[in-house]
């Protein structure tokens, strides 16, 4: 096994986002948390509010909130699911991933370690990572700001020897006991007899030092992911701009992202809340919905799409904190990469949703959509318009597909482009004219079809016609048809 541990010792104070800087979060009248601009002054953790006032008093305080921390917390194991759903939480101010299992997949484990803590500090948080088989060690490790990677148990001994006995988070009863028998660092105790130890200090400690050193085994309680999406973010400062939000949405997407890769799901639907800032619950929240061709969990095609849909997209007032929704998540299969790396059937449809759904973010799901073939020979009754997402990984695709006999029966090519209606053309010569007499390439196909409707109101009625293609004097291929009426236009071929 093998523990990355991020362990975030501002997280108190990175929950309010929009408090000013220099600032703190207070607890009981005792500073729990400052940002850069407070510790430069002399304001540390643990100090009284009347001392921290006195060495600046410039400083902006606000009361500790536990259940943001226990959010952010959640939200950043969901994050964390892009990397392993084996995830573990140890509140108020630590996450754990047990990360063997995912070395290959991303490189090896400085690759992946680099990446998990890059990740996080795009989050929204400064963690302070460590890497090390066994899950305490590697808190300790993370708690004392070591983050050289240990990756051999046989190493654990030397890597947590240096550490201070500060790490062990002991009374102040039995750190006294420690600093008068000379205990400073790790080493110090593991060098004591341990019967001794566990005599002075209690069972606990020598059943951690074991469980830290691998003697002893530590299982952890697994992140239980939730059955949907529902993460809320707060601004720094209230946003009056659509484009401004695609930071924050990032964020959220990425989290989305990760829940659903441990989940092994996909979504193809998900619903973004904009807080309004000062209107309280008079102004409700502007809601933007991402609809995608297909289920997906990738992080990059949603964040495409958000992009596109807050260009031109107008707020209703000031932004001050943003949400995103997904309650329906669907199962999404895995795929086994090509061995050569040849561009796949599944990767050609993927790149044509990704092209649909970006045409539907920038001119509306309205204007945008498929045709699919009907079993009817009457060209302009053959096909029928339909939505995209149904051509394109949607689930009711093979409804609406043409009969297979159908597609045989066809004699001759069809054009891409029909009219809206035939259009009649002049004939000279016995020949039809469109900009010049035209050549006949190929033809006579009958289509003799549709006497069932003749009688209804706007049919088609019964049609009796002899297509043939042609080549115009502009070298364009027509397709055009003649019946008692004479002749006409009704395609164009590409």
């Amino acid at each position: 096994m093998l523990w990355l541990v991020l362990y975030l010792p501002r997280l108190a104070r990175e929950v309010f986002p929009s408090l000013r800087s220099p600032g703190a979060i207070v607890s009981h009248e005792r500073i729990v948390a400052v940002d850069e601009a407070a510790a430069s002054a002399g304001v540390t953790p643990g100090l009284r509010l009347a001392e921290a006032w006195a060495l600046l008093p410039g400083l902006v305080v606000q009361q500790r909130a536990v259940e943001r921390e226990q959010a952010a917390l959640h939200r950043l194991a969901c994050w964390a699911g892009s990397f392993t759903s084996e995830v573990s939480l140890a509140p108020p101010q630590t996450l754990l991933l047990e990360v063997a299992g995912s070395l290959r997949l991303f490189g090896g484990a400085e690759m992946l370690f680099r990446r998990v803590v890059a990740g996080c500090r795009e989050q929204g948080f400064v963690p302070q990572a460590a890497l090390a088989p066994t899950p305490l060690a590697a808190q300790w490790l993370a708690w004392a700001g070591d983050d050289r990677l240990c990756l051999e148990l046989e190493e654990l001994a030397a890597r947590l020897a240096g550490l201070s006995v500060e790490v062990l988070a002991l009374s102040a009863e039995k750190q006294a006991c420690l600093s008068r028998i000379g205990a400073r660092t790790l080493a110090d105790l593991l060098h004591l007899p341990r019967a001794g130890l566990v005599r002075r200090l209690g069972v606990e400690l020598g059943n951690d030092l074991a469980r830290a050193l691998g003697s002893l085994p530590d299982p952890k309680s697994r992140f239980v992911f939730p059955a949907h999406f529902v993460e809320r973010l707060e601004l720094p400062l209230p946003v009056d701009s659509a484009a401004a939000l695609a930071f924050a949405g990032r964020r959220l997407i990425i989290a989305l992202s990760g829940w659903l890769a441990a989940r092994a799901c996909g979504v193809s639907r998900c619903v973004f809340e904009f807080e309004h800032a000062g209107y309280g619950r008079h102004q409700p929240a502007t809601l933007l919905a991402l609809a995608f061709t297909g289920t997906t969990r990738d992080g990059e095609r949603m964040l495409r799409i958000f992009s596109e849909r807050l260009q031109g997209f107008e707020l209703a007032a000031p932004v001050a904190a943003i949400g995103l929704r997904a309650e329906a998540p669907e199962k999404l299969p895995e795929h086994s990469a090509n061995l050569f790396g040849e561009r796949s059937e599944r990767t050609a449809n993927e790149s044509v949703a990704m092209l649909v759904e970006r045409l539907q973010a920038r001119l509306g799901e309205e204007s945008v959509h498929a045709l699919s073939a009907v079993t009817e020979h009457r060209p302009e009754k053959a096909s029928q318009r339909i939505a995209a997402s149904l051509m394109v990984g949607g689930k009711l695709r093979s409804p609406l597909s043409a009969n297979p006999a159908m597609a045989c029966s066809f004699h001759g090519p069809r054009p891409l482009w029909l009219l809206d209606k035939p259009r009649f053309l002049r004939e000279q010569s016995g020949l039809p004219q469109c900009d010049g007499p035209l050549s006949l390439l190929a033809g006579p196909e009958r289509i003799e079809s549709g006497w069932w409707d003749e009688a209804e109101h706007d049919a088609l009625g019964d049609v009796r016609r002899d297509y043939f293609i042609a080549l115009s004097m502009r070298a364009q291929w027509l397709w055009i048809f003649r019946n008692r009426a004479g002749w006409f236009l009704h395609g164009l071929f590409s």
